[in-house]
This record gives structure tokens, sequence and C-alpha cells, in this order.
């Protein structure tokens, strides 16, 4: 976005919040935590030639529905942070040069009214085979590149195996092998995904360096190792 509006803003600059830090255990201090953040970002955007990206991750814990709070199974406190992240998000709003990202894994657990007030609600679900395929062959390549996987071999991406029609033959029996345990990986996570190829390596290869085949045969019973613990 900063180089797509480089003719109307100078520079941009990414805010992270993390919601847990805005919290007290003192009472009603989390709400003029809350103020006193947002007080920083309003310093931020009154330059006009910054466009200030504000992202909160994990929003739900500041925007817990008042609704569970009011019926007594959240503190009250957690009332006022509610109350003052709305306010200061009206303030803010009014300025074309902010955007306020934001991300949760309980959606259900967020107040509708900062719901309401969101432009986009944009679900984002977990990866397909494809992105699946990806990740593997990034990590294969991290590894490959640190001398882990050795000898070094060459995993086709998907648009090459496209363009060869996913025909096996010497050169492309590995990436279609990859292809064949992205399939299996469908229904992980994207944090889990990452996790896997270290798995395979710390679970399963018992030397400093693997073949990609022995490596690609690991890669499958960790991931559906993954698959079984969470049956389990």
């Amino acid at each position: 976005l900063s180089i797509r509006l480089s003719q109307r803003y100078s520079y941009g600059q990414l805010v992270e919040i993390n919601s847990h830090s805005l919290f007290s255990k003192w009472f009603s201090e989390s709400g003029k935590l809350v103020q006193k953040m947002f007080g920083k970002i309003q310093e931020l955007i009154d330059d006009p030639d910054a466009l200030i990206c504000v992202l909160i991750d994990e929003v739900e814990s500041l925007t817990a529905a008042r609704k569970s709070a009011m019926a007594g199974s959240e503190p009250s406190d957690a009332i006022r942070v509610v109350n003052a992240l709305l306010t200061q998000i009206d303030q803010i709003k009014r300025h074309p040069n902010v955007i306020i990202l934001t991300t949760s894994n309980v959606t259900g657990a967020i107040d509708l009214a900062f719901v309401d007030r969101a432009d986009i609600k944009q679900y984002i679900g977990l990866p397909s085979a494809a992105a699946v395929f990806k990740i593997y062959h990034s990590c294969i390549r991290e590894l490959t590149r640190v001398g882990i996987i050795t000898p070094a071999q060459q995993i086709l991406d998907l648009r090459a195996l496209e363009v060869m029609r996913f025909a096996e033959n010497e050169a492309t029996r590995l990436s279609l092998r990859l292809r064949e345990i992205a399939r299996k990986s469908e229904g992980l996570s994207g944090r889990t995904l990452r996790k896997v190829p270290f798995l395979a390596h710390a679970l399963y290869t018992k030397f400093p360096s693997i073949s990609l085949e022995a490596f690609l045969y690991n890669l499958e019973k960790a991931a559906l190792k993954q698959f079984t613990e969470r049956e389990e």
C-alpha cells in the first residue's frame, strides 16, 4: 500500500499492537492504557505525509463481547477496555491516512459493535493443497541450503509440474511425491505446517543429513502424526 500510494504519502509505518500488553492487574488501568496507546498513534497520524497501518493481533483480547461481561462471566474492567477501544477508533477513523487491520481466531467472542465498524470482514481458511505444497517447498529449499538435505535435488513447483502435465518420470518423481504429501496435509493450520518439516527432522532423522527421498518419507510421517494427535 505504501508503494502504491507513494505519490500521496511520503512514507508508510506499521504499528503492531500486542493486545495482552494493554491489560493491567489494577482496576480501570487497562482502559487508560488503550487511550494512551491510541494517543501515540494519533501523533503519527497527525503527519499528513505518512500512511499509518495499525495491526491488532488477537483482537478478541481487547474486544470481548460486553454482553458476556455484563452477565458476570468477564470482569467489569473488560467493558471499560471495549468502550475505550471503540471510542478511540471512532476518533481516528476520520483521518484518511490510517488503516486498522485486526486478526482473530475466535470471531464469536468479538463485540458486535466492533464488528459493525469493520468495513471489510475477510475469512481466511486453512491452507489449500497448493498452499501446503508451497510451504513445504520453501522449507525443503531452506533445509537444502543449510546442508540438512543432501545432495541437493531440484523440487519442481506446481507451475512446472502443470506444464509437464504431472507426468511421472525421474525428473518429476520427488516433486509429485511432495504434491501427494501436501494433499494429505490439507486441514492443518499454517503454523502447524511450518513445524512439520522441523518435526520430520527432529523425530525421525537419526543423522545430521538426509537424502531428499528419505526426508519426504519422514515428512509424511510427521504430517500424519499431527492428525493422529489432534484426534486423541
